[in-house]
């Protein structure tokens, strides 16, 4: 018996909950103006039954009318009848027409009867289709004003939303959006890493294909300053040797006669020019490496 109540108990709860979780989808589901407008309609076919039954009573009324007046005339036809068989001494034939008169006529009292229920039955009917159909204008009426009213306040709602963010719509947007400046800002930071490790050479590996000799390196920066230190001595040799001869020309007065003699001594190499001093050897780089002294070139 307990086991019975705790599963009765625990369906019963089972039944709770779904009828609960239907009503939340349905309410969540049902228009208003949907509903209206369904109610509207129903409303129209109760009017419209309304009206046929008035027809149908109206048609029962006049078939009974028809029916009268039939009997009406039957029974007329019958007492002149009578009235000529009295006149002509046939007191029986009299006698029976009065009796199918009296027949007639008493069918007439039913068609009668019948006609003045069926009559009244039309009058109500009438006024109840009136008034429903007052009801049914009203209803129109008020569905018309309440959709309307519906239908702003759901726009208002909507844009309000919108205003605000925090409809489905806009939330969705505004996610994508911040999706697409997460992306943009991993992108960018990923350029700036790839730049600044091609700038410290920690790329050129992967794209030469082979791995950087940084020993090498070095020699190689080292060797180019070598070659820069030793074109500078060269230039502050020929300024020197160059300083002198313009110094005496200047003080005997006479260049051209100079420049005339000198031409004769020089040879067809030009001017000769004291070789520049010896450099140091740089540290850590063989002689055999660095680059060999220009001889001095002799005249013809």
């Amino acid at each position: 018996m307990k086991g019975t109540a705790a599963r009765m108990g625990v369906m019963k709860r089972v039944s709770l909950v779904f009828k609960a979780k239907a009503n939340k989808a349905l309410d969540k589901m049902e228009d208003p103006r949907e509903t209206l407008d369904y109610s509207y309609q129903r409303q129209l076919e109760l009017l419209t039954k309304v009206r046929r039954g008035v027809a149908d009573v109206a048609t029962s009324r006049k078939r009974v009318e028809l029916q009268m007046n039939q009997l009406q005339q039957q029974a007329n036809k019958l007492e002149d009848q009578a009235r000529k068989a009295l006149g002509m001494g046939r007191e029986d034939l009299a006698r029976a027409a009065l009796e199918r008169k009296a027949s007639a006529q008493g069918q007439l009292n039913d068609l009668q009867a019948q006609y003045a229920q069926l009559q009244a039955e039309e009058e109500k009917l009438t006024v109840a289709s009136q008034r429903l159909q007052s009801k049914v204008d009203a209803f129109r009426t008020r569905k018309e004003t309440i959709k309307a009213t519906y239908t702003a306040a759901e726009a208002q709602t909507r844009i309000n939303e919108a205003f605000s963010g925090i409809s489905e719509e806009m939330g969705d947007v505004g996610m994508a959006i911040q999706r697409a400046e997460d992306k943009t800002a991993q992108m960018q930071a990923r350029a700036g890493a790839i730049d600044e490790l091609m700038a410290s050479g920690a790329l050129d590996d992967a794209v030469g294909g082979s791995r950087r000799d940084d020993i090498q390196s070095e020699l190689d920066m080292m060797s180019a300053s070598s070659d820069v230190e030793r074109e500078l001595s060269r230039l502050k040799g020929e300024i020197t040797a160059s300083a002198p001869k313009q110094l005496e020309g200047g003080a005997n007065g006479n260049s051209q006669a100079t420049t005339q003699s000198q031409a004769q001594d020089q040879g067809p190499s030009g001017p000769y020019a004291p070789p520049p001093p010896a450099q140091a050897q740089p540290a850590g780089i063989p002689a055999s490496d660095l680059p060999a002294e220009p001889q001095d070139r002799e005249g013809p």
